[in-house]
């Protein structure tokens, strides 16, 4: 019996150990650290985001809390916005070019909404830069990602397999731009609602100053 019990703890033991080592193993390996950039907010920028979304990443993703009558707001004119939304209506959503279930068929999965992205992955704007900037080509002459191992998204912006430093510029460049636009995405009121708030701070110094005063004259009229 005692025999037994032992044989059952040991079991256990190594039945803990074998599965615990593995995901502890994964969350001591180290994430490689994020890439630095700096956000262009301009209207150049945001555009050029746009256009690169719309090009490499709507096959797959939705960005559905975005409209189209909402990119006049980045700049583009009318005639800029018929080209974009093809079809669409100004009213509807900038969603992908297929529906769900060919992108279910063909990823196993739905790919997550890009519209509010940079708020929801940790490391924000710049985990979305190093993510896309993050593929390389692996032995078998497939891409992997550095930051997110496994993925079965592919390469958009084929980092993976340029090696001409100018052209690697000029995809450091898109990464950014999309990652801009993708922050305009998650936050279009992000730029209006700083500028009311400097006004705002505005008022209250000088309202503070001008109260300041008026204590002033109506204590020293107390003191007469």
């Amino acid at each position: 019996m005692k025999d037994m019990i032992a044989k059952v703890i040991t079991s256990v033991v190594v039945a803990t150990v074998c599965t615990v080592a593995p995901f502890t193993a994964i969350a001591a390996s180290p994430s490689p650290p994020l890439l630095d950039f700096t956000i262009d907010n301009s209207t150049a920028a945001l555009q050029r985001g746009a256009e690169l979304v719309q090009g490499k990443c709507m096959l797959c993703h939705d960005l559905k809390y975005v409209k189209y009558r909402h990119l006049a707001d980045i700049g583009f004119t009318e005639e800029q916005l018929t080209l974009l939304r093809g079809e669409s209506a100004l009213e509807e959503a900038v969603l992908s070019m297929m529906d769900g279930g060919a992108r279910q068929e063909m990823l196993g999965m739905i790919p997550p909404d890009l519209t509010l992205i940079t708020r929801a992955r940790r490391g924000g704007e710049r985990y979305i830069y190093s993510f896309l900037l993050g593929f390389e080509e692996t032995a078998e002459g497939t891409a992997s990602n550095r930051y997110f191992p496994g993925t079965r998204m592919p390469d958009p912006l084929g980092i993976s397999y340029v090696t001409d430093e100018g052209e690697r510029q000029a995809i450091y460049q898109q990464a950014a731009d999309i990652v801009a636009f993708l922050s305009w995405a998650a936050d279009p009121h992000a730029t209006e609602r700083k500028t009311i708030g400097y006004y705002v701070i505005a008022y209250l110094v000088l309202l503070t100053v001008l109260l300041y005063f008026l204590k002033r004259r109506v204590w020293r009229r107390l003191d007469e």
